[in-house]
C-alpha cells in the first residue's frame, strides 16, 4: 500500500530542497507507519511512506534500477499491490532482468525498464505510482483502472508536485490554498468529476489515465477505459463465468505476508467475498478467514426500518459466519465514540476536503481503527453494486427515466448523502453557477458513454446508468474507503473492482443483470452454493447509520453553537438562516437535516484549519 510525494522541477536544483520534500512526505506518515524514504536528485525530489505487506525486509523505496551500472537509473515511488506480479517476474526475468527482492515493487520497477509507459497494460491490481527516469528527465504518473487508490498532482511553472492526497501537495509552499466556484460546485454538488481536484491548480490522475511530466510540459493519455461489444455468452455461461473470475481474483487479492481479514455486512457482496476467501484458505490449508462487522450499542434490538434500510446486519453477519466458520469480530460503536471531535477531525484530515457523510464516516474510521489492531490487510465487497446494479434507484422506471444522476433526489437516495447545497447561501449560488452545475457534469458524463451500435431502449438506458456509477458514482465509495482505512494504516482490497469482470459484467445485457427479476441476478446466481439462503435471499441494505437519537441532539447542539459565531468562516457560503430554521425542525435518524448539518459543521472546520481562501 503506502503513500507517496515528490516534487519535479526543472529549473532548481532539489538536492538542496530535501528539508521541503520530507515535509511532503512526512504528511503521508499515516499511509506509510512502517517505513519511510526520501530520493533527491538535480531536478527530482520522490518520497515514499510504507506500509509493508510483501517482502517485509525487501521492499523498501523509493526503488531505483537500471538495466545495467552504466545507465541512469529509474525511481519508483509505488503504493498499491499488482496482483499478478509473480508471473510478471516469471516473464521479465526470462527476458533478462534479475531480482534482489521478492517484492511486487520490484516487479513494476523491471515491468518500466522493459516496457516503458506501456507497462500499465500489464498490470492487474490497484496502484498509485511515479517513475521519475533519469535517463531522460521524464515524470510518469500512473493510476489504476477503476481508481481504487489516489493520486494528485500540481503543476507549477517549472515542473509538478504530486502526492497520494492532497495534503502532500499542500505541504509545499509552491501550492496555493484556495477553492474557486467549480471546487466549491464540486463540495457541494455530490458529483465526482474525474480529474477534478477540489483545489484551484490541483488535479486528480484520472482512472486508467498516465500523466507525463517533462521539459516539454505536461501530457495526459488513458491506457484504459470501459468500451462497449457484444456479449458473447448466454445467461448460463455468463453466470458461470462470473463465478470463475471471482474465484480467481479474490484467490489472487488473498495473497499477504501479514495478517488479513475480510469485512463483512451481512449482504451479498460482502458475504461472497468472505465465503470465496474462506473457501480458498482451506484449500490451501492456510486456517479460517477472519471477519469483522461494525454494529451499534442496542442497534439491533430497537432497529426501525428506513427509507433505505429494511432489516439489520448483524442477524445476517452472525448467518454467514457460522455458515463459512470465519473468526468473527462485531466492533460495537457508541454515539459517543461518533461524535468525539477528536474522530470527526481525524475523518476531515483524512478526507482533505468536506465531502464527508457524517456517522457513516466516522463510524467507518473507527470501524478501520479497531480492524488495525488485528490485521493489516482487508477485503471488502465496495463496488459490486455498481458492477452488477444493486442500488434501489437501477430498478425504479422513474429514476432510470429521469434526464440526471440517478443517486440525487428523493426518489433514489432519500437525500441520505446530499444536504448541504440547500443552505449555500443565494448570492453564492449565483456566483458560483451551482444551479446549472449538475447538470453540466451529467452531460459531459452522458457524452463518454462508450455506444453498441443498435443498442436502444432500455439497455441503451441501463448502460448509461451502469457507467455513470462506474465512472463517477463508484469513485466517491472508494475514495472514502481509501481515505478513512489508510489514515490508520489498513489496506483495503476491492475484489468487485477487478477490471476483467467490470468490463465482462458491463456488457452484459440487462436483461441478464436482472434474469430472476431481482437486482444483482448475475452475481446471486453465482453465489447460490456458497452463502444461506437468509443472505442469499436478503434485499439490497446500504452501510447503516445510527439510529441513536442522542447522536442527532448532540449534533444539533454543535451547530446551534456555531451559529452564534460571528466569524464563523462558513457563513461567508453558507446561508446563517437557512440552518437557524433547519436545525429548527424535528431531526430524526438518518435524514436530510442531518447530512445538511453536518456538511456544515465540516465546511467550517476544514476552512479554519485548512487555512482555505475563497477565490471566486
Amino acid at each position: 500500500m503506502c503513500g507517496i510525494a515528490g516534487w519535479i522541477d526543472f529549473q532548481q536544483d532539489l538536492r538542496g530542497a530535501r528539508d521541503a520534500a520530507q515535509a511532503m512526505t512526512d504528511t503521508m506518515a499515516c499511509r506509510g507507519p512502517d517505513d519511510q524514504g526520501l530520493w533527491t536528485g538535480a531536478h527530482a525530489a520522490i518520497g515514499h511512506r510504507r506500509l509493508a505487506i510483501i517482502d517485509l525486509s525487501g521492499g523498501r523505496q523509493p526503488m531505483i534500477a537500471s538495466r545495467d551500472e552504466t545507465q541512469k537509473p529509474a525511481v519508483l515511488t509505488y503504493s498499491g499491490e499488482v496482483y499478478n506480479y509473480r508471473e510478471l517476474r516469471s516473464e521479465l526475468t526470462a527476458r533478462g532482468h534479475r531480482f534482489r527482492t521478492e517484492s511486487d515493487t520490484e516487479v513494476v520497477v523491471h515491468a518500466y525498464l522493459e516496457w516503458g509507459a506501456d507497462l500499465a497494460e500489464h498490470l492487474n491490481g490497484m496502484f498509485a505510482f511515479a517513475i521519475w527516469d533519469e535517463r531522460t528527465e521524464e515524470l510518469l504518473l500512473v493510476r489504476d483502472r477503476m481508481g481504487i487508490k489516489p493520486l494528485y498532482y500540481y503543476p507549477t511553472p517549472h515542473g509538478v508536485l504530486f502526492g497520494s492526497e492532497p495534503k502532500a501537495i499542500l505541504a509545499n509552499p509552491l501550492a496555493r490554498r484556495a477553492i474557486d466556484g467549480d471546487g466549491l460546485c464540486e463540495l457541494l454538488a455530490f458529483v465526482k468529476t474525474p480529474e477534478h481536484g477540489i483545489f484551484e491548480g490541483m488535479y486528480e490522475v484520472r482512472p486508467g489515465q498516465i500523466v507525463q511530466v517533462d521539459r516539454d510540459g505536461l501530457r495526459k493519455r488513458r491506457y484504459w477505459k470501459l468500451e462497449s461489444y457484444e456479449h458473447p455468452d448466454d445467461v448460463d455461461s455468463t453466470v458461470k463465468n462470473v463465478r470463475g473470475l471471482l474465484e480467481d481474483i479474490v484467490s489472487r487479492q488473498l495473497i499477504s505476508d501479514v495478517p488479513l481479514c475480510t469485512l463483512l455486512s451481512g449482504g451479498l457482496d460482502s458475504s461472497v467475498v468472505t465465503a470465496l476467501a474462506a473457501k480458498d484458505l482451506r484449500q490451501q490449508h492456510l486456517g479460517t478467514v477472519r471477519s469483522f462487522a461494525v454494529d451499534f450499542v442496542g442497534y439491533a434490538e430497537n432497529f426501525h426500518p428506513d427509507q433505505l434500510r429494511s432489516t439489520p446486519d448483524t442477524p445476517y453477519v452472525h448467518a454467514l459466519a457460522e455458515h463459512v466458520a470465519s473468526d468473527h469480530t462485531d466492533i460495537v460503536l457508541n454515539s459517543g465514540d461518533m461524535m468525539d471531535p477528536a474522530v470527526r477531525s481525524e475523518v476531515l484530515r483524512a478526507r482533505d476536503v468536506p465531502i464527508g457523510i457524517g456517522d457513516m464516516d466516522s463510524s467507518l474510521y473507527l470501524l478501520f481503527k479497531a480492524i488495525r489492531r488485528h490485521s493489516t490487510v482487508a477485503l471488502s465487497g465496495e463496488s459490486a453494486d455498481e458492477v452488477f446494479g444493486g442500488y434501489r434507484w437501477f430498478h425504479d422506471p422513474e429514476v432510470v427515466a429521469a434526464d440526471a444522476f440517478p443517486w440525487i433526489g428523493p426518489a433514489a437516495m432519500g437525500n441520505e448523502h446530499l444536504g448541504a447545497d440547500l443552505l449555500l447561501r443565494d448570492d453564492v449560488a449565483e456566483r458560483i453557477g451551482f444551479a446549472g452545475y449538475r447538470d453540466r457534469r451529467y452531460r459531459e458524463a452522458i457524452e463518454e458513454v462508450p455506444r453498441l451500435a443498435g443498442e436502444t431502449g432500455l439497455e441503451r438506458r441501463m448502460r448509461e446508468i451502469s457507467y455513470l456509477h462506474l465512472t463517477r458514482f463508484v469513485q466517491v465509495l472508494l475514495d472514502r474507503k481509501d481515505r478513512m482505512s489508510m489514515r490508520v494504516g489498513l489496506e483495503v482490497r476491492v475484489p468487485f473492482c477487478d477490471h476483467r469482470l467490470v468490463e465482462y459484467v458491463f456488457n452484459a445485457p440487462w436483461a441478464f443483470k436482472t434474469y430472476d427479476g431481482r437486482e444483482k441476478s448475475l452475481l446471486r446466481g453465482a453465489a447460490t452454493d456458497l452463502l444461506p439462503d437468509s443472505v442469499l435471499q436478503r434485499v439490497k441494505s446500504p452501510y447503516p447509520a445510527t439510529q441513536d437519537p442522542t447522536y442527532d441532539e448532540v449534533l444539533r447542539q454543535r451547530v446551534e453553537h456555531l451559529l452564534r459565531d460571528p466569524n464563523a468562516p462558513a457563513a461567508q457560503v453558507l446561508d446563517w438562516d437557512k440552518a437557524r430554521a433547519m436545525v429548527g425542525r424535528p431531526v430524526a435518524g438518518p435524514s436530510l437535516n442531518r447530512a445538511a448539518l453536518e456538511r456544515l459543521l465540516q465546511l467550517d472546520e476544514w476552512l479554519r484549519e485548512y487555512r482555505v481562501e475563497l477565490a471566486f
